[in-house]
This record gives C-alpha cells, structure tokens and sequence, in this order.
C-alpha cells in the first residue's frame, strides 16, 4: 500500500478525517508497535481457561418482539441480537471460533454462541460498529447475506471491506451524526466512540468506527461496540442529543493494562460512570468472557463491575453481565410503564 492511500474510503476532510485517516477530535491515537511488544511481553496475562461455559442454555428466540417489548440475547463478546419494533437486529456478529484473520492462530471461543446460527430468526438488520477481527467476522456476513440478506449498516469504508466478499450485501454506508431509516417508526443513528481500526498493519485508522442509536416507539437504544471512556464526552453528547436510553449495550470487559488500552477500552469503572453520562435506565454488558483479548483474569470484569456499580449506588440488576444465551427482557422506563 503507498504511503497517504486509503484502499477502503475517499472522501472530504471533516473533523474526524484528515483525507487518509480517521481520528478521534481532542482524543488519543492508539499506541505503536513499540507499546505492543511492551505489553506483549511483559508478562501480567491471567491465564483463562479453555473452555467456559455459560450457565445458560443456547437460545431458541421467537421469530420477533412486538409493542413496547425489548428484548436483548447475547451470543458472545459483542454480538447481540436486539429484538424490538417487530425487527430482529445483530450487532457485530462473530459465530467463527477465533477472532483472528487466521482459522489456525488468534483469540479463541472460551464458549460456544449463545444462539446457534440455525436458530436464529428473519434477521433485518446487521449493525458492525468497526473492523476489528472480533467485530467484522467476514465469513459470518456471508452466512447471515445468503440465509437472511439483512441489510447492514457500518461506518465508512467498512463496506469496501465487506464487499470484497459480500458483493451482494445490501450496505448503508454512515457518518458520525447521519442517520437511517431502516423502518417505519425505526431510525439508526451513527454517533462517536473513541476507538480506531484495522485489518493489517499498514491500514490503521482507514475505516471509521461508530456507535449506533437506535430509535424506537419502544424506547432509544444505545449500542456501543468498542470505546475508551474519553472523559465521558461522547456518552453526555450522546444524551445531549437523543435524551436518555431505556438500553445502552456497553462494553466492560479487555481493559488491562491500563497504560496500554486506556484509550481504547473502558473498564467496568468507567462503563458505570458512561451509564450514568448516558442517562440509561438499563445496561447489558458485552465485550468479555468469550475471546481473551487482554490481561485481565476470565471474571475479574464481573467482579469489578458489581464492585463498581455497588459504589454508585446503583441496582446491579440494572447493569446486566451478559453471558451467552442469556435472554434480558429490558424493563419499560418509568413513562411507558405509565
């Protein structure tokens, strides 16, 4: 690849792209090759075990959630399936066994998905926040385009990536700040995360990431894929803008080091204070216990999180650990219950 050629987006310089690479305004780059081997090699890794298996069973969903229902069942890491609006929705759908561009090397499943693939039902929507192996599993949108053709909603230059082998897909290409109406009555939203991107080494920061706002008659949805806490800004722009959530989906777990996936990664700390910034009444969990991915021990996120919640003074029913084929029916917020 030349040096200053995007191979997925060209597009006009904005606040968040400098005409090669994405960024994140008054943030963080992620750290070099210099930090990595760091990290990689100085040792702290709580060994997980190789297998973990959740004390649900698989899930067998209904075919679809209507009227004022929500419901949340979580596959794995940060796949879920949204059932809300009579739309069946999965985010950053991962049903390999490794995390990895590699089918030999990589992050591996500690547990098996939550839903089986051949359980799932019509799905309509497909949200893929950012590229990472363990967001964007390419041979699980080629799986989920021949059996269920949902229509994807990713950030930009994310589709260059998908296209090459889902040339069929039906692809809605956003920006922070645009939005698409995938329903009547049903919007998605893309909004700001402090993250970054890549495939390989030489395409850092060359597809941009997102997080999604879902609105629905039911309530607002607030997904986020992967983010650093960043000081809370994007979680009060978020409310800011959309008010607050009857769901966030946050992410809690692949935070230590902190010298190292600070900026990158929040901790369970950081997820109950972006909780609260974010005006949500209910949380479900993502983003641990399935690929091992950091230093941290296999529960020490859950741990940290109830430690963390109980410090706020917040209900640790309403900040919810998913584990696969845990089915969470969200709660109607105060005004809908009336």
């Amino acid at each position: 690849m030349r040096k200053g050629v995007n191979p997925y987006y060209a597009g006009p310089v904005s606040d968040h792209f400098d005409g090669v690479r994405f960024f994140n305004p008054g943030g963080t780059a992620p750290r070099g090759f210099g930090a990595l081997l760091r990290w990689q090699l100085g040792g702290g890794r709580v060994r997980w075990p190789q297998h973990h298996a959740s004390p649900f069973l698989q899930a067998k969903p209904d075919l679809n959630v209507d009227g004022d229902g929500l419901r949340v069942t979580m596959v794995g890491h940060a796949t879920l399936l949204i059932q809300v609006g009579g739309l069946n929705i999965l985010t950053d759908p991962v049903w390999s066994h490794r995390a990895s561009p590699f089918t030999f090397a990589g992050p591996h499943r500690r547990n098996a998905p939550g839903i089986l693939m051949d359980d799932l039902p019509p799905i309509d929507v497909v949200l893929v926040t950012h590229n990472h192996y363990d967001h964007l599993d390419l041979a699980t949108l080629m799986a989920l385009n021949e059996e269920h053709a949902p229509r994807v909603v990713t950030p930009l230059g994310n589709d260059t990536i998908i296209r090459r082998s889902v040339p069929s897909a039906e692809i809605s290409v956003v920006d922070w700040g645009d939005r698409v109406e995938v329903e009547d009555g049903i919007t998605i939203h893309a909004e700001p995360c402090h993250h970054w991107a890549a495939r390989r080494s030489g395409d850092r920061r060359m597809a941009l990431w997102a997080a999604f706002v879902i609105e629905a008659p039911a309530g607002k949805i607030y997904h986020v894929g992967d983010t650093g806490f960043h000081d809370g800004i994007n979680y009060r722009a978020a409310r800011a803008k959309h008010g607050p959530f009857r769901l966030a989906n946050l992410p809690f777990g692949s935070y230590e080091p902190r010298w190292f996936m600070a900026s990158q990664h929040q901790n369970p700390e950081e997820a109950v204070m972006g909780m609260i910034a974010c005006g949500a009444e209910h949380v479900a969990g993502h983003h641990w216990g399935t690929f091992r991915l950091n230093n941290e021990g296999i529960e020490e996120p859950l741990r940290a999180l109830e430690a963390a919640l109980d410090s706020a003074g917040i209900e640790r029913a309403r900040f919810r650990a998913m584990r696969p084929g845990e089915i969470f029916d969200v709660p109607a917020t105060a005004s809908k219950a009336e």
